[in-house]
């Protein structure tokens, strides 16, 4: 049986790669892109032990960027975690409701509601973890969910749609205290040198469409991600979309209204990466989309081949780095990942 982990990546990393991918242009070599893995492909990839519940954050963040540079990312993806917008508990089996744990309801409960400060929480992190980051890497720092994501985490959804409707003036409000106070975490994380790009983590859609209709998106979602782009451009610093669902009616405000440098999750069953990279690829920098499911069933060959021809389809044009779909969670099998970073860390442009 074929071994596809071969051990750390010998290449050092180099940022560079990225942000030539986020340009639209060809990198030095095939790029990888993920926005999380998981505990145990993390230890292993660090050669550590299994992680700890009790494991000390920053002992964490050490774990994550030795796994990322041993696999062969220029970058690894840092979660600062100084704020957040607490809501009550969802239960979570196989699923997860967007109708539970919400805290507003109506104006009382949104006056009420302890929202957190960004400029008194500690950013100082982004610092300490200097020695800790391998000469050529960057930190890539999402946020503590979106704007859409946590609207409808403190509303809870149903709840959103019908206050659409019905106080529509509240509805602003929350969004704009809850997009407000994500502006600053991004104006803050960018100017950390440390920070080579941000994520704009926020899904959308579902399967089939957005969350909200695409003039509620416009209206009350979009104009705060612009203003989260434009912080990180001011700082020099690239600013990347993680969305999932069927965003078709709203990749035109995505590429030149919002400006994203590059948009990341893709699916089979919305639209391929390989259809995704034609269509958009010259506009907007098409990150990972190797479809999960697809990574869990096909066998380490099939991810392979399918991985070398997305490369081999990008090669020329550039603006493409290779990952999954979405993300690595556990029940992704260790070949078929290591079968994806494979095709890239084999192959040379």
């Amino acid at each position: 049986m074929k071994t596809w982990w071969k051990g750390p990546v010998k290449a050092e990393p180099d940022f560079e790669n990225l942000l030539r991918v986020l340009r639209r242009q060809k990198p030095a070599r095939p790029t990888l892109f993920e926005f999380f893995l998981n505990n145990p492909l993390y230890a292993r990839l660090a050669g550590a032990p299994p992680v700890r519940e009790d494991m000390d954050a920053m002992e964490y963040r050490r774990l994550q960027i030795k796994a990322f540079r041993n696999a062969g990312y220029d970058y690894a993806t840092i979660h600062v975690w100084t704020f957040g917008f607490p809501a009550k508990a969802r239960h979570s089996d196989k699923t997860c409701s967007l109708n539970e744990g919400f805290v507003i309801t109506d104006r009382a409960s949104f006056e009420s509601y302890a929202w957190q400060d960004p400029d008194k929480c500690d950013y100082s992190v982004l610092e300490k973890l200097r020695p800790d980051i391998p000469r050529g890497m960057k930190l890539v720092v999402p946020g503590p969910g979106g704007v859409l994501e946590n609207l409808i985490s403190l509303v809870g959804y149903d709840n959103m749609c019908f206050m659409l409707a019905d106080d529509p003036d509240l509805l602003r409000d929350i969004t704009d205290a809850i997009g407000s106070r994500l502006v600053r975490h991004y104006e803050k994380v960018a100017v950390f040198d440390t920070v080579g790009a941000i994520i704009g983590n926020d899904d959308w859609g579902f399967k089939t469409q957005p969350m909200l209709s695409p003039e509620a998106m416009r209206q009350y979602i979009i104009p705060w991600h612009r203003k989260i782009v434009a912080a990180a451009h001011k700082a020099g610093k690239p600013a990347i979309l993680h969305s999932c669902g069927n965003l078709e009616t709203l990749m035109e405000d995505i590429i030149t209204d919002i400006k994203y440098d590059g948009k990341h999750s893709y699916e089979d069953a919305i639209l391929p990466v390989e259809k995704a990279y034609d269509r958009y690829g010259s506009r907007i920098a098409i990150l990972g989309g190797i479809d999960v499911d697809y990574v869990i069933r096909a066998g380490p060959e099939a991810v392979y081949k399918r991985s070398a021809a997305m490369l081999e389809r990008a090669s020329k044009r550039g603006g493409f780095a290779l990952g999954t779909g979405n993300s690595v969670p556990a029940y992704v099998p260790d070949d078929n990942y290591f079968a994806m970073t494979a095709a890239a860390i084999q192959t040379r442009y």
